[in-house]
């Protein structure tokens, strides 16, 4: 039966179907060859299922607050304030590009719309400054990871969605670990810029800093309301993706004006197609699970791969390995809703926090995203600066180790994702 499965997904996926197909059609097909008594329309009922959660809400919320703020002036704002008070020291663009996604992370949720947002500008900059192109577009591919790691994660929603966990907790429990992204990528830019001998920028007077600042205090504002009203209780998680939409709608369009109301259509659409993709994932992937579950899939692969009393350990380092790979061929939020549901069951049995587990498996898929041969962000960067696979992907083995090495520790330090909880 997992051999069924697996040929038709992968043999679907050869011949060029968007992933929705073969999440949708393998179950289907498995379900006629080897329950042909089982009414198909229990099936049907699981697509539906699948995106009537209340959290689902915030997806597209979130989606459409990053696609005004990317439209927008809010990612240029950002990146002058920084800029202005680190972009003179040795490596200072750089850390100001980590610091800027670290940032647009916590109000998009999105490794895409970060690379997008942050990526376009911020290259020209390290280009200007002395970086070489191989070496630009890869840090802001891996410092885009942290978007996954920081809230509003999507990852993390469709986590939370799957396995029933606290959306809210997972949001605070990944802080730790972005932050943790985002100052390893910072340390290793500054020793680069001092072996490479990038050139120093020229320093900004206070009075400049202080402009820059004063014009950047509003786009903060976005983390704040998101991360303080989850974290004091004062917003849901999809309270905050609503209040994040409004946020942006007021700064863009009414204060700053970058944004005419009439071209707010054209971006709500382009959100609805972002949003109708993520939600066909959803529903194919709680149709997946149901079948998969009826068949007991999932004890069958986890006492062939776990044994049969594995140690949380071992349980994570399995979960570390699968997501890892599955991320760098598949996109993140399908890897989520298929692996999931198979191993969180022999997680929950080994003891495993569900918080815990939930960081493990965002970060897994935050790198995957932009870990060759097929990280989603790899081939975002290609179109959004329009170069080849090879040159893009030619700087990023640094990033990829420090990645791992963060993954170990996560795996071995529960606190670092307990901490704030």
């Amino acid at each position: 039966m997992v051999a069924t499965l697996l040929t038709i997904m992968v043999v679907l996926l050869l011949l060029n179907f968007p992933m929705m197909i073969p999440l949708m059609a393998a179950p289907l097909i498995v379900l006629f060859i080897y329950f042909p008594n089982l009414d198909p329309m229990i099936l049907m009922q699981q697509f539906s299922t699948g995106i009537e959660p209340y959290v689902l809400l915030a997806v597209p919320l979130f989606i459409f607050a990053a696609d005004i703020m990317t439209t927008g002036k809010t990612s240029n704002r950002l990146l002058d304030f920084i800029g202005s008070f680190i972009g003179h020291i040795r490596g200072g663009y750089a850390v100001t590009t980590a610091a800027a996604c670290t940032l647009f992370g916590a109000i998009s949720g999105s490794t895409q719309a970060t690379v997008v947002a942050i990526g376009k500008p911020m290259r020209e900059r390290l280009l200007k400054i002395g970086y070489k192109d191989p070496t630009a577009m890869a840090l802001i591919i891996n410092s885009s990871d942290v978007a996954l790691l920081v809230p509003p994660s999507i990852g993390m929603i469709i986590y939370g969605l799957v396995s029933g966990t606290s959306v809210g907790d997972l949001f605070i429990a990944g802080i730790i670990p972005g932050i943790i992204v985002f100052l390893s990528f910072s340390i290793y830019s500054i020793i680069y810029a001092k072996v490479a001998d990038i050139p120093l920028a020229n320093k900004v007077s206070w009075s400049e800093r202080w402009r820059l600042t004063r014009k950047a205090l509003l786009p903060l504002g976005f983390p704040i309301i998101i991360i303080g009203g989850i974290y004091t209780g004062l917003f849901s998680p999809t309270e905050a993706a609503g209040m994040s939409v409004l946020y942006a709608f007021v700064l863009e369009v009414l204060i700053y004006r970058s944004i005419h109301i009439k071209e707010l259509p054209k971006i709500a659409r382009s959100t609805g197609l972002v949003t109708s993709a993520v939600f066909v994932l959803v529903a194919g992937g709680q149709a997946f699970t149901w079948v998969i579950s009826f068949a007991r899939i999932p004890q069958m692969i986890t006492e062939t791969v776990l044994g049969t009393e594995p140690s949380a350990i071992f349980v994570l380092l399995m979960v570390t390995v699968f997501f890892f790979i599955g991320c760098m061929f598949v996109d993140p939020i399908v890897v989520i809703l298929v692996l999931t549901p198979i191993f969180y069951p022999a997680a929950m049995d080994a003891g495993i926090d569900p918080i815990h587990l939930g960081v493990v498996i965002t970060f897994q898929a935050a790198l995957g995203s932009a870990t060759p041969p097929f990280g989603v962000d790899i081939f975002t960067a290609s179109a959004v600066f329009n170069k080849p696979y090879l040159e893009v992907i030619k700087g990023t083995p640094p990033y990829i180790i420090m990645m791992v090495v963060i993954s170990f520790l996560l795996i071995f330090f529960e606190e670092l994702s307990l901490l704030l909880i």
